[in-house]
């Protein structure tokens, strides 16, 4: 930080945050941390469930009724003195998603009394109606937009089989009629990636030069090599959310199938829970491979760095990542990496890791197979993934580029 520019107020301000639930939580959990080592004071406001904070972040809670959690059952007599509880009831009960909605209205409510104390806001994707207000008001604002919530859309929409299913993933992904108009009128955005960047400007309507660029971070303080762990011999481990067809499973799991015969010692380890009697655990008894494969969740941070120091090959089987964070971690830990082109993940993997197409089965599969086979590859690639993200992906470098843009924000709003 320039020596004679103050430290600044900022309030980051997240719907869901728990960062086991994705990577808007770890964006929130690491990006507060990282600003405030850069000297800055911060303010995480959040909804259920809440994030996982540096202790020099102050959480400040907008409880909500958290209905995935709670379910519609929970619902009290005291909670319809509140119209935005109402409003996250009655769209849980038809189907939708009003969270990011109804997150605005009480983030709306608590700056309206406490806006004095914070210089800046920075949203992190609720693209809510109130965030429109909060700008009126003439709060400074700024919007992280990790990637269009459209890309999930087509990709879900894509694997459903059944019509019922489509409306279903329609009325859930309701939402995005609100961002669509909020997006558009938002002064300043900022995103993750190149790739993200476009995909935004085509699905909702910018200007690519319109929206501003600040890659992600990875903590390379936490995600390290632990080189007094020795490797397996043949383990792939992947991180991915089972059931969500834009993390590409099934591709992961079809490529282990077939190497199968090949490798019958090859273990796969995955960061993630399948949903009882879903897509996953369906296509794990058609491979006739649900015996072989380990999932574990709701792990700590350290336990999954132990886990990629065991590694032999980290795979990010994605269809669309706005980011990578998968492949990130994965590269810090030193773990070689097997990616898709998926979204953004070749400008995070570049040349330090192998890349191949999206959805292909057997591309996967040969990649793996050639690193299986080469231990001086597998350890150079787990050397240069490291450095490489170390030196452009690092929250330091995150945080003092952010700084930057925040202060450039100031400026043009007077």
């Amino acid at each position: 930080m320039v020596q004679h520019e103050r430290p600044l107020r900022i309030a980051l301000l997240g719907y869901r945050s728990q960062p086991y639930g994705g990577g808007q939580g770890v964006y929130l959990k690491y990006l507060s941390k990282a600003l405030v080592e850069a000297g800055h004071s911060v303010d995480v406001i959040s909804g259920p469930p809440y994030p996982h904070l540096d202790p020099r972040v102050r959480l400040i809670c907008l409880p909500s009724l958290d209905l995935f959690e709670n379910g519609l059952g929970s619902l009290r007599p005291r909670h319809l003195r509140s119209l935005s509880n109402i409003i996250e009831w009655c769209s849980k009960l038809s189907g939708g998603f009003a969270e990011p909605y109804t997150f605005g209205r009480r983030a709306v409510k608590y700056l309206r009394a406490h806006r004095h104390e914070y210089d800046l806001v920075h949203d992190n994707q609720s693209l809510s109606y109130g965030m429109l207000q909060l700008q009126a008001m003439g709060i400074p604002l700024v919007t992280t937009v990790h990637h269009p919530i459209t890309s999930d859309l087509r990709i879900a929409l894509g694997a459903a089989r059944r019509w019922w299913e489509r409306l279903l993933i329609r009325r859930w992904h309701s939402f995005l009629h609100m961002q669509k108009k909020v997006v558009r009128r938002l002064h300043h955005v900022v995103t993750v990636s190149d790739c993200s960047r476009q995909d935004i400007a085509r699905d909702f309507g910018l200007q690519p030069a319109g929206i501003d660029l600040v890659y992600n971070g990875i903590d390379t303080a936490e995600f390290r090599p632990l080189p007094d762990i020795p490797r397996r011999a043949r383990r792939l481990m992947a991180t991915a959310s089972a059931d969500a067809p834009l993390k590409g499973l099934r591709y992961l799991l079809r490529a282990y199938a077939s190497l199968l015969p090949r490798y019958p010692d090859l273990e796969l380890l995955l960061v993630g829970k399948p949903q009882p009697g879903g897509r996953t655990e369906r296509l794990l008894g058609h491979l006739g491979i649900a015996d072989r494969v380990q999932f574990v969740s709701g792990i700590s941070t350290a336990r999954m760095v132990a886990y990629y120091a065991e590694a032999t090959v980290a795979v990010v089987p994605s269809v669309y990542e706005g980011f990578g964070l998968p492949a990130g971690e994965a590269m810090a830990c030193g773990v070689p990496v097997v990616s898709t082109d998926g979204g953004a993940l070749p400008e995070v993997v570049g040349d330090a890791g192998v890349i191949v197409p999206a959805r292909d089965v057997s591309a996967l599969a040969e990649a793996i197979a050639g690193l299986l086979e080469d231990p001086a590859r597998r350890e150079a690639l787990g050397a240069a993934g490291r450095e490489r993200i170390v030196e452009q992906f690092s929250w330091e470098v995150c945080a003092r580029q952010m700084s930057r843009y925040y202060r450039e924000v100031l400026r043009a709003d007077g």
